[in-house]
């Protein structure tokens, strides 16, 4: 079953319709390569050419049934409406001529869909990191407070996650946009170099310069695999925003729509169902990028044990894949951001996450740093332990501390400024250095 937000043209690419009509587009830009070559006669190409020819899966695979092999099965329907001169079709080919240069179309076709999908996630995170630039939350190391941080930078590295998965998914576009006409082994013994190279740029390709019986896989390995990076930034994201929703945490929320229901059960639940969707698919997407790499080693100049994954992997992780980015990108667009409950969290530790700064000010006053460490720990470690108190209560009580700090600038110590000074520094990092 497609999932509900995938785009039309995603689908549409991986159709039996379509990827016979890619067949067809291949083996009519290699005949008419060879026409203008002269290497078959002008007459019958051109009767092929301007034939009506209207493929019909269910045909094919009816004469599939017989055949056994899939490309005669299609050559032969072809014949059924070319006539006599469609023996000039596949004139010195391979099925792998037409077989890898279709599918490189409809992979070049569906990596273009998953760059728009990037491109309008992008476009959303950045509104949300901008929106929430210098909303202060607490920032978390192995699961437990650390130092403040701001919510617009957790999203401002979801951005730059993402245009990093950007250009890796162009990069394995650009190394997938190749095509061969070179026939049974690679030689190019029963049909020259040039019907190749014109074949391809009439597809919008490139010729690879060597090849096998078929293109190498590590080709489509490194565009798997891009699929799979992709998919695991967005399961970290939606790794955090799970986080974030726990009711111990609160501090943002999935949007829940009016009249959607969380339960059958407990009428009060509202959960993060959109972000577990996409943790779960995320699994399928990386378990393809180990076939892929699976698909590299082939016997000699071909077999066929390829074939079968990736008819299953190249529709299935392009769909899902386009999925999980609109998805996202509609939750990223409507999630509810609760700057007050990321202020009652921050400031839940009583202070404690500000004891570095007052680590590396002992420091800066010629205390020696292991000396400065066990000064303001023993100071902490009250503070874990006694209800009530705070870290700053706890230094302003330390007489060996305030031997070296006077009272006031221990309490001025305590700035959320300071852990935010540089917001601005990093944010053009992230977003006015790419506009330049």
């Amino acid at each position: 079953m497609i999932p509900r937000y995938t785009h039309p043209e995603m689908a549409s690419i991986w159709t039996d319709q379509h990827k016979y009509d890619g067949w067809l587009k291949v083996e009519l830009a290699a005949l008419e390569s060879m026409m203008e070559l002269g290497l078959v006669p002008q007459d019958d190409a051109k009767a092929v050419l301007s034939a009506s020819i209207t493929l019909d899966p269910e045909r094919i695979e009816e004469i599939e049934q017989t055949t056994k092999h899939d490309i005669i099965a299609f050559l032969t329907h072809v014949e059924e409406q070319a006539g006599e001169a469609a023996r000039w079709v596949h004139f010195g080919m391979t099925s792998s001529d037409v077989l890898d240069t279709a599918f490189a179309l409809q992979l070049r076709d569906a990596s273009a869909l998953l760059d728009r999908d990037l491109l309008a996630l992008l476009e959303v995170l950045k509104r949300r990191a901008e929106e929430h630039k210098f909303t202060p939350m607490i920032g978390r190391s192995h699961g437990i407070h650390a130092e403040p941080v701001t919510f617009g930078l957790v999203v401002a590295g979801w951005y730059e996650e993402m245009q990093r998965n950007l250009e890796r998914l162009r990069h394995a576009s650009e190394g997938l946009r190749v095509g061969m006409i070179s026939g049974a082994v690679g030689t190019f013994a029963h049909i020259p170099p040039e019907v190749e190279e014109k074949t391809c740029a009439k597809l919008g390709l490139k010729p690879d310069p060597v090849t096998t019986q078929v293109i190498a896989r590590d080709r489509h390995a490194e565009f798997f695999n891009a699929l799979a990076l992709t998919a695991a930034a967005v399961e970290r994201i939606a790794i955090q925003i799970r986080h974030f929703q726990r009711t111990e945490v609160r501090e943002v929320e999935e949007f829940f729509s009016k009249g959607q229901k969380g339960s059958s059960a407990m009428p009060h639940k509202r959960n993060p169902i959109a972000s577990e969707n996409l943790s779960g698919q995320a699994r399928l997407v990386k378990s393809y990028a180990q076939a892929a790499l699976d698909n590299i080693p082939l016997w000699h100049e071909r077999d066929i044990s390829h074939s079968s994954v990736e008819r299953i992997i190249a529709p299935d992780a392009t769909v899902t894949l386009d999925y999980m980015l609109r998805r996202l990108t509609r939750l990223v667009d409507k999630m509810v951001v609760y700057p007050e409950a990321m202020m009652d969290n921050l400031n839940r530790m009583r202070g404690l996450v500000f004891s570095q700064r007052f680590l590396l000010e002992l420091a800066k006053r010629g205390v020696a740093r292991q000396t400065a460490y066990v000064m303001v720990q023993r100071n902490a470690m009250r503070v874990w332990q006694e209800d009530g108190l705070t870290l700053k209560d706890a230094l302003l009580a330390d007489t060996e501390l305030l031997g070296l700090m006077p009272k006031e600038e221990v309490e001025s110590l305590f700035d959320m400024s300071y852990h935010t000074k540089h917001v601005e520094t990093i944010f053009n990092r992230v977003f006015k250095a790419r506009q330049d």
